[in-house]
């Protein structure tokens, strides 16, 4: 059996990943890990008592690139659900998880309909030359722009330079109007609410034709196969991977 631990386990996402890891036969639960309330406060703590072949990170932005740099240098393979790392903090886990021969994956997003939303909208990029992102979460997610919307304009920005083709010079009169710019001139608007869990929509341009692309997550247990999927894979052999598609594909 693969022995998983999580950390993050008392929050939303992370007991939601307990269930699941719980209930699926080829994996054991061997630790839950949280600041509040787990079994062990620390992963550092939780690896001295246990063997642990997969970490599943649920955690805060300010604690991810720590909790990831630890297991990469302890042979601890290492799933990463938590966003808000910097692209030089992805580049930094990746060459670690190559030089260390440890496995970390990182998905900005584990439900397969937004791997699907993701992996449509960079087909879709090849054929419009403008293109906006709307995401909308719940009011206590902390990092803006989320991490699948920005993964998002990452996949599309590989087939496309630019999405402001045409565009008129334009003038905030009040600032940040136009959303943040992203990768190839991709505008990313954020919408923090009470009542959301996480939404995004895509939307192209051209003349005569708008097409959108939008998944919506109506709860937490929609990411729990993707979770499911990355644990899997994460020790059949030692890799980096950045996105939930590029195991989906395989």
């Amino acid at each position: 059996m693969i022995k998983v631990a999580v950390c993050g386990s008392n929050g939303k996402m992370g007991t939601e990943v307990v269930k699941a890891v719980t209930n699926d036969e080829t994996l054991e639960l061997v630790a839950k890990i949280d600041i509040l309330g787990g079994d062990y406060k620390t992963i550092e703590a939780a690896s001295k008592d246990l063997k642990i072949d997969v970490l599943v990170d649920f955690t805060q932005p300010k604690s991810i690139y720590e909790n990831a740099l630890y297991c990469l240098k302890n042979n601890i393979n290492i799933v990463i659900g938590t966003t808000g790392l910097s692209d030089e903090h992805i580049e930094s886990l990746k060459k670690l998880s190559i030089d260390n021969k440890v496995s970390c994956l990182i998905a900005p997003n584990f439900s397969t309909g937004a791997v699907l939303m993701m992996m449509f909208a960079k087909q879709a990029a090849k054929y419009f030359d403008n293109a906006e992102i709307i995401e909308l979460h719940h009011n206590q997610k902390k990092d803006a722009p989320s991490g699948t919307a920005v993964k998002t304009a990452l996949m599309m920005s590989e087939v496309n330079d630019n999405f402001k083709t045409g565009n008129c010079a334009e003038v905030e009169t009040i600032a940040g109007s136009r959303g943040g710019t992203s990768y190839s001139n991709i505008q990313i608007h954020s919408v923090r609410m009470p009542g959301y869990i996480a939404s995004q929509e895509v939307i192209f341009g051209s003349m005569g034709q708008i097409f959108k692309i939008r998944h919506d997550s109506m709860n937490r247990e929609c990411y729990m196969p993707g979770v499911i999927m990355a644990i899997k894979h994460v020790v059949k052999q030692p890799e980096f991977i950045y996105g939930l598609e590029n195991i989906m594909e395989g």
